[in-house]
């Protein structure tokens, strides 16, 4: 009875802490101490079990969090493979997997990119494509620019929004961001003479281009001058330019045609489906001073097909362009309620948002007028006498002067500004 003694003197001690009941457990039988009497009851007694934790309080098991703003879920550690007797295997991840995660994921936070392997790099932004980080508003824009700046070209050497107008609008600062294009094809994009896009094809990032294809851009007279003056006057912006496509362009005329002549390394130049007015003049006088013989023929070079995206970026022009997809769904949803609602006399006919594609203008009765520069000049033909070698040599010096002398004037001509190209000038 000792024991029994100490427990209860423990029980009325005043240091005595309550931890709710105590249990005995005494030749096989479990017995409860009974605190008031200090005594050892045999009856197991109907008591509420004791609770660690108060009833409201709850528990969350968070596992693999990285940034609970932004709520992203990392992806697992391990790679699970089959066996190919059925068994699940698992593998860790290597270091390197994980660590191109983590930055692929914090893309956006790098600081420049210049000086850093291509090699590395590339599966630094093909990590984050597959994480469609260039798709977010502003940090797609931000990570896109380090990746620009630092690769130019091997991010993308070639770009192709032909119809793609709603690519356009909705993405057109990351767009802006890419250099070193040598194709771009915007053609059937209702652009106009004042787009910001066409504004930013004179600025040096893109004096790379060879390759502009601007079929079907409602552009006229005022959109070729304010495109061509930094070259016309600067030798900057489409300086180095081989393909031009203008094509189906009706606002433009035998002015607009003039302002082309400044690009000296043109091969290839489609007119065709233009307002001209005096077509064998154009045709002379394109052939004069930048060497363009008039093809009978459609020319290859302006067929679309060898103009394709290309390069790292490709996916994600792709992604880009089947978000905007996705956001024009709903319309047609809509457009099936209001039109049975109009059937059931619910609603007033109103007019709706016509979702029309854009279908490429047929070329007038100009017909076709291509123009490519000749590879072979016949100027290695054998002279039957010397003496009509000489005077065909003192004539060749004549048309060569003479030829000198209409560079000069036509350089003049195009050197005499007007007031307005000054102002053009001004805002470069």
């Amino acid at each position: 009875q000792n024991w029994t003694r100490g427990m209860s003197y423990c029980l009325h001690s005043e240091t005595y802490l309550d931890t709710g009941p105590i249990y005995v457990r005494e030749n096989g039988k479990l017995h409860v101490v009974n605190q008031g009497a200090g005594g050892i009851q045999n009856v197991t007694p109907k008591t509420r079990p004791f609770r660690l934790f108060s009833r409201g309080f709850s528990v969350e098991l968070c596992m693999n969090r990285e940034d609970d703003r932004a709520r992203r879920q990392r992806t697992d550690h391990f790679i699970f493979t089959y066996t190919k007797e059925g068994n699940l295997r698992y593998s860790a991840k290597s270091l390197f997997s994980l660590v191109l995660g983590y930055i692929s994921d914090n893309v956006d936070h790098i600081d420049s990119l210049i000086g850093f392997p291509e090699q590395i790099a590339e599966k630094l932004f093909s990590a984050a494509e597959a994480r469609q980080k260039f798709t977010e508003p502003v940090t797609g824009l931000r990570a896109l620019q380090k990746f620009t700046e630092a690769y130019g070209s091997l991010v993308l050497c070639s770009l192709c929004l032909r119809n793609r107008y709603l690519v356009i609008s909705e993405k057109l600062e990351e767009i802006k961001s890419f250099r070193e294009l040598t194709c771009l094809d915007l053609s059937c994009c209702k652009l106009g003479d004042e787009h910001e896009l066409l504004e930013h094809l004179t600025k040096e990032a893109l004096s790379s281009v060879k390759r502009l294809l601007l079929k079907d851009n409602s552009l006229s007279d005022a959109g070729l001058r304010r495109m061509t003056a930094p070259v016309r006057v600067l030798k900057k912006g489409l300086e180095n330019l081989l393909v031009l496509d203008l094509s189906c362009n009706p606002e433009i005329t035998d002015v607009g045609i003039g302002y082309l002549l400044s690009f000296k390394k043109l091969n290839c130049l489609d007119i065709s489906g233009t307002s001209l007015k005096d077509v064998n003049a154009v045709i002379k006088r394109i052939q004069m001073q930048i060497g363009l013989v008039h093809s009978k023929v459609p020319l290859k070079e302006f067929d679309h097909s060898n103009c394709k995206t290309e390069g790292w970026a490709e996916q994600t022009v792709l992604q880009w362009e089947q978000a905007v997809m996705e956001a024009i769904k709903p319309q047609d949803n809509l457009r099936s309620r209001t039109a049975a609602l109009r059937f059931y006399g619910k609603t007033r006919r109103i007019e709706e948002v016509v979702k029309r594609k854009l279908v490429e203008a047929e070329t007038k009765t100009s017909g076709n007028l291509q123009f490519y520069k000749e590879q072979v000049s016949n100027c290695h033909l054998p002279l039957k006498r010397e003496v009509a070698g000489s005077h065909e040599l003192k004539n060749g010096k004549k048309r060569a002067l003479a030829e000198q002398e209409r560079e000069r004037t036509s350089k003049q001509k195009h050197l005499c500004l007007t007031v307005e190209d000054w102002d053009l000038l001004n805002t470069y």
